[in-house]
């Protein structure tokens, strides 16, 4: 069976609009205001919203510039940081394996595992030193036999993955949620490479704790898919939607239905709670979702 390929790459043609900048919205530095909106046009970030103003199953709404989820900060511009630093982030959180991070000697372990497929910027890129950066690698690229196991059965990169890789990796979710729920004061950016896997799981478990609606958080994955579309054409790479979605119609279902499926019976604060993260951790992440 084909392998789905793992999209954790994105770059700008050179002379090309930056992948974050393809639509006119704006973000404001202040949280909770009409001019604030999801999606995140500072430049050069790629596939990036905040995960604000999102409905909550007991009316309420979640909290604008307290966590932001991104696809790869490689190509974000020193105006983009600017945009950045002004709209009130202090930390960065990313998810990605060491050798998608920085270029390694030889094999790549990620490639081995094929749990992505891009390696790392060369030379390396590193945000401003105002910015407070943490690695907390997602994936467990050592356990090569379980990303096989999702490739041969063309799960990697579409939402079927999630359950998977929840019931067989809670200590890596624990340590991906324990650190949102530790960072300082300040908007935090979580992502990984192309921001819609590792990221999108993350995101599942976060809003999950501050209960939004189901429907929204399948809805917030669906938002991928265009910004993705732009970002591959950006680089130069054939648009993996299509793939992606023949794989999710061979199980007949959609990445809305995945989604859902997901959710349906799944306890993220006991879940969590289990793989490691404390009660503390979890009050501090939907302080910051809910206030």
């Amino acid at each position: 069976m084909a392998t789905v390929p793992y999209p954790d790459r994105m770059a700008t043609l050179p002379g090309g609009p930056s992948p974050g900048a393809h639509k006119a919205e704006t973000a404001s530095a202040e949280p909770n205001t009409h001019s604030v909106t999801r999606h995140i046009a500072w430049e050069g970030f790629a596939n990036a919203r905040d995960l604000g103003g999102l409905p909550t199953r007991d009316g309420r709404v979640t909290r604008f510039r307290a966590y932001i989820r991104s696809g790869d900060l490689r190509f974000v511009t020193e105006a983009g940081w600017r945009m950045a630093r002004d709209g009130g982030v202090r930390t960065i959180i990313d998810l990605r394996n060491d050798d998608e991070i920085r270029p390694h000697a030889g094999q790549r372990p990620t490639r081995l595992a094929g749990s992505a497929q891009f390696a790392a910027p060369t030379p390396t890129v590193s945000p401003p030193s105002w910015m407070n950066r943490v690695e907390v690698a997602l994936d467990d690229i050592a356990d090569t036999g379980f990303w096989q196991f999702l490739n041969r059965e063309r799960l990697n990169g579409t939402p079927l993955y999630f359950r998977p890789f929840l019931d067989r990796k809670p200590e890596r979710c624990a340590a991906a949620v324990t650190m949102l729920g530790s960072v300082t004061p300040g908007a935090v950016i979580f992502h990984c490479g192309a921001g819609r896997d590792r990221t999108g799981l993350v995101t599942l478990l976060l809003l999950t704790l501050a209960d939004v609606e189901p429907e929204a958080i399948a809805a917030d994955y669906e938002l991928s898919a265009e910004s993705l579309r732009a970002l591959f054409a950006a680089m130069g790479q054939q648009d993996q939607q299509p793939s992606l979605e023949a794989a999710l119609a061979e199980r007949h279902t959609t990445a809305r239905e995945a989604i859902l499926a997901t959710l349906d019976g799944f306890d993220a604060e006991t879940y969590l709670l289990t793989a490691g993260v404390s009660r503390a951790s979890l009050v501090t992440i939907r302080h910051r979702l809910l206030g």
